[in-house]
């Protein structure tokens, strides 16, 4: 879209929308005190001869005075690190807001470079997503998230008073030591009790007792880390709280659970985790696909992968499957590939003196996954891959292969 500019002496400036930029009067280097409307949200072009003086309007008058703009917005203090930045010879630019330049030149020669990433903008982008950015588990929808201590103590703080509460860690057994030796163990860190079937039971009972002790599959089995009315607590009843919770968090290794009056559990994870699935937490190298951390493991950040090449297996798509088209079916052994698909292509109506390029969608899913009744080319070249070892094959591979994007990128 060309711009429309008018001499200012001459002619009177139409008023210009809320969404437009408008310069008055511009007069750098060879502008000659021109006005200009420009519309925001769309695509501009200007064109114009060499020397008409588009770069002047773009770069030295509209993107300069939206740096300087942006510039004198920042502190005394980050201007004093910042170059003089001259105000344009131009007598106002309305609806201006901060611009970005980038120049013809490239600066760069990795092919991972994007608008975003040449001018910085990515880098926030990918800490916005990082900071602000939300986990959502795909099996319910909800909210990923890490409990902390205060996630507890105010869950424990918004419970009506009286409400009877226990601090529960579930009881976990070494695959090399036996139960009694498990609890010995809690006995030396501390922890007097367990909570089985809804019941406190002092463990050093459980030691002195002459029967055997075992724990059933079906026993619900917890070690109980504190227990607790549910009031209006006071600062070192906080802190006694929150040393618990941190236990409790040590001993689950990450889990916890609440029982509110042997009616309600709730559960509790310092764990990234939501419906059984471990996600990783969010950070900036995460959203980076200059990063290994964040890059597609497949195509590492490229959106190309070495694969089979579509145009070199069938380089003129004017040609019918009977003529020739598929490039690697030729030969007396490949060429039996070419025959087989002729064959079989009667049962599934496929029509192979049809030009490649006529065929439909279904009809193009047939010649390269294949169906029930014929491989196709993919089959084909899954058969050389399993052969890889001959030369012969290794040397025909080469031939079809290069770079191809990734489907959904």
């Amino acid at each position: 879209m060309a711009i429309a500019i008018t001499k200012a002496k001459n002619t009177k400036p139409a008023l210009t929308g809320q969404k437009d930029i408008f310069i008055k009067g511009a007069r750098v280097h060879n502008l000659k005190n021109i006005s200009v409307t420009i519309p925001r949200d769309k695509l501009i072009v200007v064109t114009g001869v060499s020397g008409s003086g588009k770069s002047s309007l773009t770069i030295d008058t509209l993107f300069a005075e939206g740096q300087r703009r942006y510039a004198e917005s920042l502190s005394a203090y980050a201007r004093q690190f910042m170059q003089r930045m001259n105000k344009p010879d131009v007598d106002y630019i309305k609806g201006l807001c901060p611009a970005i330049a980038i120049e013809q030149k490239v600066i760069t020669r990795t092919p991972r470079s994007t608008v975003g990433s040449m001018t910085e903008i990515y880098d926030y982008l990918r800490l916005l997503f990082a900071r602000a950015g939300k986990t959502m588990s795909p099996v319910s929808g909800k909210e990923v998230r890490k409990d902390d201590v205060a996630d507890v103590v105010k869950a424990i703080e918004s419970l009506p008073e009286g409400n009877k509460v226990l601090l529960l860690v579930r009881f976990k057994q070494h695959a090399n030591r036996n139960v009694q030796e498990e609890l010995n163990i809690l006995l030396q860190k501390g922890f007097s009790r367990l909570y089985k079937n809804q019941e406190v039971v002092r463990i050093e009972n459980l030691l002195e007792s002459e029967k055997k002790i075992s724990i059933k599959k079906t026993d619900t089995v917890y070690l109980l880390i504190d227990r607790l009315v549910a009031k209006k607590f006071k600062e070192d009843d906080l802190h006694r709280i929150s040393d618990s919770v941190n236990t409790a968090f040590y001993e689950g290794e990450g889990e916890m659970y609440l029982e509110i009056n042997k009616e309600k559990l709730l559960h509790f994870s310092n764990k990234f985790e939501a419906d059984g699935i471990v996600f990783e937490e969010p950070v900036p190298n995460l959203f980076s696909f200059n990063n290994p951390f964040g890059a597609c493991p497949v195509c590492e950040g490229f959106s190309q992968i070495l694969g089979i090449d579509p145009d070199l297996i069938i380089p003129d798509k004017s040609l019918s499957v009977y003529e020739g088209a598929v490039a690697p079916w030729k030969g007396e052994k490949l060429g039996l590939w070419k025959e087989r698909f002729i064959t079989a292509a009667k049962r599934f109506d496929f029509p192979v003196h049809k030009p490649v390029i006529d065929l439909t969608e279904k009809q193009l899913t047939d010649l390269w996954e294949g169906n029930a009744r014929a491989d196709g080319i993919n089959a084909f070249f899954k058969e050389v891959e399993q052969n890889l070892y001959k030369v012969q094959y290794r040397v025909l591979l080469s031939r079809y292969r290069g770079r191809t994007f990734m489907h959904g990128l």
